[in-house]
């Protein structure tokens, strides 16, 4: 029998313990949805380290004779490959011995890119000029000298290189030192152009012979060429440029009847929800129908668009891979939108479940169950908030990833980028610094939705903590927002448990002082007692005595301990009925006294 690697006899025997149930911990959830969530994960990384033990068992298991063969600089593994393109379509692939140490020889990037410019020199036109240059040119040789077009450097055939389709043909030549070329013969042109040579690690790798690599070779860049020197001559030129016009010019006046009817659709749309009661969301069919044609005709409109950038591309010879990589964009956006989509939701399953495990820990004291659960209402939202700004940068990076050009960018090109970054992080460090004390505000539990907090002398509810600023609603129901790092002083009043302290004016007579601290008190008995309130205090209210004196006034102090929430509710009961019994006993208030 054979026997388990270390990690997965690990695995093996909690998986053993989890299915007896004898397993314990916070790795069991304390859940029976909990322990089967504990098994499955427990299997896929039981899976995960059995292919990763697998993958060095086989390495191991591998002939020593197919491992010397591995290094061996003729086998396929040895070699670096690359494809060679005309008009940005890949005709053949060419390889490179991979370098050794102290070898100075060209990789196969590079040299597929001496190729192509080899062969665009027989269909492109090349300048080598500046506009200016071009210019200065033209008017030399047309007013000064009258010299022959063709003759021009910057705008003429300087190489005699490029004309007609049928000039052009293809051969495979071997020099007297064994080397196989294959070089282009054009008419009018006494020597050749030199394009490639058929290297012994191009047979190889196509597992032929170099004659027969060369004549396959021959013909397709013979066909290849002849077919982009086609697609250069003035006619075709201006049959693609006639077609894509049209094309363009119908896709716009769609996408012009397309955004109409969306106008107009709206505009009804809105109609309808306006001439619905308020509050209230009309569910109608039709009208869910006409949402839902509304998304259908924006999507629409976002193709046709890329349509007609990607037909205004392909007019450009050589750029028809382009094209068809920007009409394929909106596919694969869609494609990356659906799979971090589902990684967010499985991300948000996930916080939740993990939230809802530590609010409901039962090792909490009974006092702190409440401030949990409030918490955790808090914690939620900011972390379903993380998750979709983490997704949605995931996002942006992916889909510049598979922008043309990108993926080919130098490292040069990465660090502008990185100090580009780091500059719009200077630029936007207010923006960061409320981010991170918002983050700090969340962690340390400063506040939570639902607190009645004091922030910076303004009083109001917490209805909203976002990433970068934090959103009170005051009694007199106004909004006031501040951004997170700008909080001074901060009084949560809610927090756990609430309290509040109630004054009393008594007017300065000396006779009705005990009588008063007499009523107050059994009052506060009464009121400790009566079952409607006694639920929401968290202690009797305590009678604390004199706490100022003032000429002509004498105030009582009296404490309240409530619930969440309820101390100002408590505070105005217990003084309404504490100014009818100081009534009732005949004691004279302050404002009394005064009047």
């Amino acid at each position: 029998m054979r026997r388990l690697p270390p990690p997965l006899s690990l695995l093996a025997a909690f998986t053993a313990r989890l299915k007896r149930g004898r397993c314990r911990g916070w790795t069991c959830v304390l859940t029976t949805p909990g322990r089967l969530l504990g098994l499955a994960l427990t299997m896929a990384i039981a899976l995960g380290l059995a292919m990763g033990c697998a993958g060095p068992l086989r390495a191991q298991a591998q002939d020593p004779a197919a491992s010397s063969a591995a290094e061996s600089p003729l086998s396929l593994g040895s070699y670096d490959v690359a494809p060679v393109r005309i008009l940005g379509v890949p005709a053949i692939s060419v390889a490179a011995p991979v370098l050794r140490q102290g070898e100075a020889i060209p990789d196969a990037q590079q040299r597929a890119g001496v190729i192509e410019g080899n062969l665009s020199l027989l269909y492109e036109p090349h300048g080598l000029c500046t506009p200016g240059e071009g210019f200065a040119e033209a008017v030399l040789e047309v007013i000064v000298l009258r010299g022959p077009e063709a003759q021009r450097l910057c705008s003429g055939n300087p190489w005699a290189l490029l004309g007609r389709p049928g000039d052009l043909r293809v051969v495979a030549r071997q020099d007297p030192q064994g080397n196989l070329a294959l070089l282009a013969e054009l008419k009018g042109r006494p020597e050749p152009l030199p394009l490639l040579s058929v290297t012994e690690a191009d047979a190889q790798l196509h597992g032929l012979s170099r004659p027969v690599l060369a004549e396959r070779w021959r013909q397709i860049l013979q066909r290849r060429l002849r077919h982009a020197r086609r697609t250069e001559q003035p006619d075709q030129i201006e049959l693609r440029l006639r077609f894509t016009l049209l094309a363009a010019a119908l896709l716009a006046a769609s996408a012009y009847g397309s955004f109409q009817l969306w106008s107009w659709l709206r505009r009804r749309l809105r109609r309808h929800l306006d001439l619905a009661p308020s509050g209230r969301v009309p569910t109608d069919r039709r009208l869910l129908l006409s949402q839902w044609l509304l998304r259908g005709l924006f999507v629409l409109i976002l193709a046709q668009l890329v349509a007609m950038v990607a037909f205004v591309v392909s007019s450009v010879p050589g750029r028809i891979p382009l094209a068809v990589t920007l009409l394929l964009q909106p596919l694969f956006i869609l494609g990356k939108v659906v799979e971090l989509g589902l990684l967010a939701l499985a991300l948000r399953l996930l916080a939740r479940f993990v939230l809802h495990q530590w609010s409901s820990n039962l090792s909490v004291p009974p006092d702190q169950r409440a401030r949990r659960q409030q918490r955790h209402r808090n914690l939620l939202q900011a972390s379903q908030r993380l998750i979709d700004l983490a997704c949605v940068l995931l996002l942006v990076v992916l889909v510049l990833v598979d922008i043309p050009g990108v993926r080919q960018l130098t490292a040069g090109a990465w660090l502008a980028g990185g100090a580009l970054l780091g500059g719009l992080a200077i630029a936007f460090q207010g923006l960061l610094r409320d981010a991170v004390a918002g983050l700090a505000a969340l962690l340390d539990d400063h506040y939570a939705i639902g607190d009645v907090v004091e922030l910076n002398g303004l009083q109001g509810e917490v209805v909203d903590v976002g990433l970068l600023v934090t959103e009170l609603r005051g009694a007199d129901q106004r909004v006031v927002l501040f951004t997170n790092s700008s909080a001074q002083q901060l009084v949560n009043h809610t927090k756990i448990r609430s309290g509040i302290e109630v004054l009393i004016p008594l007017a300065e007579q000396p006779p009705q002082l005990e009588r008063a601290m007499a009523v107050v008190a059994a009052e506060c008995e009464a009121f400790a007692a009566d079952p409607r309130w006694s639920p929401q205090l968290l202690a009797p209210p305590w009678l604390r005595g004199v706490k100022r004196v003032s000429p002509g006034v004498i105030e009582l102090s009296v404490m309240l301990t409530t619930r969440t929430g309820r101390q100002w509710e408590a505070q105005r009961t217990l003084l309404q009925r504490l100014v009818v019994a100081l009534q009732r006993a005949e004691v004279v208030l302050a404002c009394s006294a005064a009047c």
